[in-house]
């Protein structure tokens, strides 16, 4: 798969917050595997009580007319640009068609609310392959809370992938300060220098790393020069507090680090010149969260550099949306939610 959209973020991720609300069969194994971040793994004749055990959704074999179906949370809503309808390990036994549609219900609505909810097609009804992550291109435009993947007529499904832009809703944020940096407000990563070890996408992941395997570590370098990652923000805003934190990473954690910022408003950030620095060059500590206060223009993008390489667990940048910002996010999260 190259689909660009497969660089966004998992709307569905559990690490996000994503869920399974409801679904009308899962006989064989449960829905909740769909949103696990993780690949799906197999051991080849594990049985339990109901049969071969699957890293995965799957339904019983149906005898009537209809399909089966599952719906998920997201866990950021957003706007959907692709789906993975994944049925790796699922060979004789998966789905020969999917469709998934999508909707956008406000607050916390129960199976009840999503049974009412005006569904739009997201992927229309479409062949799948087994033990394939199988990729859909979408072009609904809508902000979307809550997908519902459809199997045609039955089988599994390891993973349900949602990849998309993040729309964060401003009630999150009413007086406007927030992780700017933060994937579930919008933050990404648009540029690295090496992820040997561990991906830059970790940085900006909800909580905190639980080992270092959960934050970005590069290779050991063994020239002049130093690793970096680039993060567009969530949106332009002025950042008041960044943490650095280097949990976990005691023998290999940075020696030093920087910020600088650029506001791709007023310059372009493949200008080198263009970019001002937010951090000067600072000492880091082993295995510590170290937080620093800061005083910035607005910025879009922020570029951490690590002298001269090692891994981070988290990057958080707190700050204030930039004037008119909010109001943007409030018109984009108007009563009538837009079709699709």
């Amino acid at each position: 798969m190259t689909a660009a959209w497969l660089a966004l973020p998992d709307l569905a991720s559990r690490r996000l917050g994503g869920g399974v609300i409801d679904t009308n069969d899962e006989l064989f194994a449960a829905a909740d595997n769909l949103v696990t971040p993780e690949p799906p793994g197999f051991t080849p004749r594990t049985f339990g009580p109901k049969g071969q055990v699957y890293d995965g959704w799957e339904t019983r074999r149906r005898r009537s007319p209809g399909e089966d179906w599952a719906i998920v949370r997201l866990g950021a809503a957003g706007r959907v640009r692709g789906v993975v309808v994944d049925t790796s390990h699922f060979t004789g036994n998966f789905p020969p068609e999917a469709s998934v549609l999508g909707c956008r219900l406000d607050g916390h609505p129960g199976p009840d609310a999503l049974a009412e909810a005006d569904w739009v097609p997201l992927v229309p009804r479409s062949p799948l392959a087994g033990d394939t992550a199988n990729p859909f291109d979408v072009s609904a435009d809508g902000i979307v809370t809550h997908v519902k993947l459809v199997i045609h007529p039955d089988g599994g499904v390891a993973r349900l992938r949602v990849h998309g832009e993040v729309v964060p809703d401003p009630i999150r944020f009413p007086d406007g300060w927030l992780d700017l940096a933060a994937v579930d407000n919008g933050g990404r990563v648009v540029g690295c220098s090496d992820l040997f070890y561990g991906s830059p996408n970790q940085l900006i992941e909800p909580g905190l790393a639980r080992t270092m395997g959960e934050g970005w570590e590069t290779r050991r370098r063994r020239d002049a020069g130093n690793d970096w990652v680039v993060v567009r923000l969530a949106a332009p805003g002025r950042i008041r507090l960044a943490e650095l934190d280097t949990s976990h990473f005691k023998g290999n954690a940075p020696g030093a680090a920087t910020l600088r910022g650029v506001d791709d408003r007023k310059a372009d950030p493949a200008d080198e010149s263009a970019w001002r620095e937010l951090l000067p060059h600072t000492p880091l500590r082993p295995d510590t969260r170290h937080r620093f206060e800061l005083r910035t223009d607005p910025v879009t993008h922020v570029r951490l550099d690590i002298h001269p390489d090692g891994g981070m667990a988290r990057l958080r940048l707190h700050g204030h949306l930039d004037d008119g910002i909010l109001d943007q996010l409030r018109a984009s999260w108007s009563p009538v939610p837009p079709s699709g």
